[in-house]
């Protein structure tokens, strides 16, 4: 007897915001929560007619949020979806044109970082009525391109909706693209005006969508007794981990292997907090940002374990602190897994140390002198952290860096187990937090830094404590960021989600200028006091009055001890608060760290730039190719 299909009669958007609505995902804890917590949207003419009638139906189901920019609201999807691990998400929805093309800065960012966040812009007309229509790119020699083709090669799925009952096989698509481990990231669906309109008879199961569940996979036997191999050779082994030990929610299992085999562990940018700071094998972070524990037992360790990590070259010295050492790598990506001759284990990061440590390793461990010796070198870094981020500089009359601000922020919570969220990007605090910063949970340090885009900080920060209403949030930006990107305070005002937002004022890009001057440059174009123009002068910016402005409570401190003071009364306030504090940029936290390679000019009339590029050939010595 054939089976009678029951159909609603829906435009492509409401079956699309109808089946979003309905999606729920089963979390590691049994529990089941909405897959998408909620759509940012800014309306224009190419959204607000079709998508924003059909949001505004289901705004009791699936909320949406209104923004102030469109890469900023992105940002905040995004850091929504590293908050959670990766098993949630947002969408986005902008109108065509700047709308759209404001969106592609946020698409690398989550490309690179493999987080999720469902794109939706606008797009011209299917019929092409119209054409050209208000905001329109033209292209003579392709004429079904418009600007959201810009976005291919920047998502892991692309589709251009152009007759409504796509719907139905191009968002299940992209809905399993952010749930697969393997190939998460950010998708785009661009809606033509009138496909957002059009009506078609729409399955009633694509409005019940199946509970999503993410896949955990095993490793293959064979890489699986390969990598104990590896293993049970090793005398001196380092674990890497990577966000992807974050992502897999492999903390307590990595923690439980770590000491299980006395294996010391380092940890990256994206997977610092994997292991709590005060853990007795955390030897803290590693590469070019890393701690001088960490960095000596890569360079002596007889096999380094990533975990979970892309290999980024911040990571690896650009191929020099780990140079020749075997690899194993444990990723549920194969390319990442098999990177640098990697021998690879392609398996998701819990699953896969559980199966090592309970099946494979026995009573087997590392050398217990290499254990004891992490063990050493990770309490003398925990000392050397304590006196790195307490000294106050006020009592040698000097201006404070990032390390003591950092000390101050960390200091300012009740107790040492603090369940605050640091959240940060780019420029220099992300070499001094990634050193210095105390994460006991996991989660709890949120640094963009595969992207390391300026203007995330705030706009991510939002997104964590829409993630994270729980806990309290903190901003750490440069004066530089702030200015690239600050109208989600704005937003964070609006919808009641308290930030603590710390502006280190060095009044101008204080990280590049170093970097310039390293290179043998001069000083040129980054600080405010060298880019004055004859005729100007010095902008005088003030960041309180500015965030006053946006509806945030905002201060200037003169120092540490204003700075302590004004970190308690945010703590006990409600509405989000913004401290600023003028710091240098010319004293750096010079402890551990490690060879970078950015190319110096072969040819220069300057005698600094020459012994720079001498300099950058010996280093080249050590890189593994």
């Amino acid at each position: 007897m054939k089976t009678v299909v029951k159909t609603q009669r829906l435009t492509m958007t409401q079956a699309l915001v109808k089946h979003l609505a309905a999606l729920r995902i089963e979390m590691d804890d049994g529990s089941v929560l909405p897959y998408c917590g909620g759509v940012f949207s800014i309306f224009g003419h190419g959204n607000v007619a079709g998508l924003g009638e059909a949001l505004w139906a289901e705004r009791a189901s699936l909320r949406t949020y209104r923004a102030h920019n469109e890469q900023g609201m992105a940002h905040a999807a995004i850091a929504y979806g590293k908050a959670y691990f990766r098993q949630r998400m947002m969408a986005v929805t902008t109108s065509i044109g700047p709308g759209a093309t404001n969106l592609l800065t946020a698409a690398a960012l989550a490309h690179v970082n493999r987080l999720p966040v469902l794109l939706l812009p606008g797009d011209t007309f299917a019929s092409r009525a119209p054409d050209p229509v208000l905001q329109q790119l033209e292209d003579f020699g392709h004429g079904d391109v418009s600007v959201n083709d810009a976005f291919r090669p920047l998502t892991r799925f692309f589709d251009r909706i152009s007759r409504p009952e796509q719907i139905l096989t191009a968002l299940p698509r992209a809905i399993q693209v952010m749930t697969d481990p393997a190939q998460c990231g950010p998708v785009c669906l661009a809606l033509p005006q009138d496909v957002q309109a059009q009506a078609f008879d729409c399955p009633e199961d694509f409005l019940r969508p199946a509970v999503l569940r993410v896949r955990r996979a095993p490793a293959d036997a064979g890489e699986l007794a390969r990598a104990a191999s590896l293993l049970r050779n090793a005398r001196r082994p380092l674990i890497v981990a990577g966000g992807g030990v974050l992502y897999s929610q492999a903390g307590e299992m990595l923690r439980v292997f770590a000491h299980s085999c006395g294996i010391p562990v380092a940890e990256t940018q994206a997977g610092k907090s994997s292991l709590a700071w005060n853990d007795t094998l955390n030897v803290g972070a590693i590469g070019v940002t890393g701690s001088p524990a960490a960095n000596t037992l890569a360079r002596e360790a007889d096999l380094v374990c990533a975990i979970g990590t892309r290999l980024q070259d911040f990571t690896t010295g650009s191929h020099s602190l780990f140079a020749g050492t075997p690899i194993l790598g444990l990723n549920v990506q194969v390319a990442d897994a098999g990177k640098w001759h990697s021998t690879t284990l392609v398996a998701d990061a819990r699953t896969a140390l559980a199966q090592l440590m309970l099946d494979q390793l026995g009573d087997w461990r590392a050398d217990a002198a290499w254990t004891t010796r992490a063990e050493h070198f990770a309490q003398g870094w925990t000392e050397r952290v304590d006196a790195v981020t307490t000294f106050d500089p006020q009592s040698a009359g000097a201006v404070p860096y990032d390390a003591e601000v950092i000390g101050a922020v960390r200091d300012s919570a009740a107790d040492s187990d603090s369940r605050d969220v640091v959240v940060c990007a780019a420029g220099t605090l992300p070499a001094e937090l990634h050193k210095l910063w105390r994460a006991a949970r996991p989660g709890n340090y949120h640094m963009e830094y595969g992207y390391s885009c300026m203007g995330y900080e705030i706009a991510g920060g939002l997104g964590v404590k829409m993630a994270r209403p729980e806990q309290e949030v903190v901003v750490m930006v440069g004066d530089g960021s702030y200015l690239m990107l600050n109208s989600e305070i704005a937003t964070s005002v609006m919808l009641g989600r308290k930030l603590i937002i710390v502006v280190l004022d060095n009044r101008g890009y204080g990280c590049i200028q170093r970097l310039q001057i390293a290179s043998g440059s001069p000083r040129f174009n980054n600080m405010l006091e060298d880019c004055a123009d004859e005729a100007g002068s010095l902008p005088e910016i003030d960041f309180a009055m500015h965030a006053r402005s946006l509806g945030a409570e905002a201060v200037h401190v003169a120092g540490i001890g204003e700075l302590k003071a004004a970190m308690a009364r945010a703590r006990a306030a409600s509405r989000t608060q913004v401290i600023v504090i003028d710091t240098t940029h010319t004293r750096t936290t010079d402890d551990g760290g490690c060879w970078w390679e950015v190319a110096i000019p072969e040819v220069s009339e300057r005698l600094e730039v020459q012994a720079a590029h001498a300099q950058y050939l010996q280093e080249k010595q050590g890189q593994h190719p």
